[in-house]
């Protein structure tokens, strides 16, 4: 076949394989006797691995000698199984991006929702606070790091408790991410929902799926909203791989206060 038609099989252009001839990534192609460049089978598999290759990220060379040694030799460099390890981790991160991007997208749908219904069914003075309660299972960590932020976040024009199906201790690690965003926590403690269950709420918003279980109606909820998130009391390791996992956690719960918090401002007509 042709430059063309192994360009068309690959599904790239003919100055592309051009190019990888140039750089030595291919080898150079058989010439017909009136000078056309000649592929085979063999030349397809091998540019179509390395164009795969390139598309994960690897570079030219890495991709050819790789393409080379699995076509010709059934076997894989040890120099590059850093580098495919490397890859590999790198679309699983982007993975879990494209999954939590998904998540808050939902719950912003999810809360202008709720910011709706909330309007239509105002019955407190204009100025009042917004009344949100956040939930899950202990009132250890997600919950009481929510509670905070919106505090922070939210000024006057909220105001934010958090509780738990069951009541524990703020775990040291929220106190400690809140203290690096200039929040002290210290003398914060877990609380029970039963607490809240007389107390008018225009929003309560469950923050893991065991409260979520637990509590799938509330009394006196104008809206119920859920976001999911892992807990970060379950994070293993070290002392920074555990504060780690808090730290995401804030990260999380300021991601989707933010618009939350504006929302609900316009649908309270502020």
């Amino acid at each position: 076949m042709q430059i063309r038609e192994l360009a068309r099989r690959v599904g790239i252009a003919p100055t592309a394989v051009r190019w990888y001839e140039q750089a030595g990534v291919l080898p150079a192609a058989q010439r017909a006797e009136n000078g056309y460049r000649v592929y085979g089978d063999a030349d397809v598999a091998r540019l179509r691995l390395v164009v795969s290759l390139r598309r994960l990220g690897l570079g030219p060379e890495d991709a050819g000698r790789l393409a080379r040694l699995c076509l010709e030799r059934g076997e894989v460099d040890l120099d590059l199984a850093p580098l495919l390890a490397e890859q590999r981790a790198a679309i699983a991160r982007q993975r879990a991006d494209l999954d939590r991007l998904e998540s808050e997208l939902l719950d912003l749908e999810l809360t202008v929702a709720a910011a709706g219904r909330a309007r239509r069914t105002a019955t407190v003075p204009d100025r009042a606070p917004i009344r949100v309660l956040f939930l899950c299972t202990h009132n250890s960590a997600r919950s009481q790091i929510a509670e905070a932020l919106l505090g922070r976040y939210g000024g006057g024009d909220f105001l934010a408790r958090s509780a738990g199906t069951e009541a524990t201790r703020v775990n040291p690690y929220a106190v400690r991410v809140l203290a690096e965003q200039g929040i002290d926590w210290s003398g914060a403690r877990s609380k029970l929902l039963t607490e809240f269950v007389d107390e008018p709420w225009d929003y309560v918003i469950t923050v893991c799926d065991r409260a979520r279980q637990a509590c799938p109606v509330f009394p006196g909820a104008v809206n119920s909203l859920h976001w999911g998130l892992d807990d970060p009391s379950e994070a293993a390791g070290t002392d920074d791989q555990k504060l780690a996992a808090f730290r995401r956690t804030e990260q999380e719960l300021a991601v989707r206060l933010r618009p939350f918090i504006e929302i609900a401002r316009r649908a309270a007509g502020r």
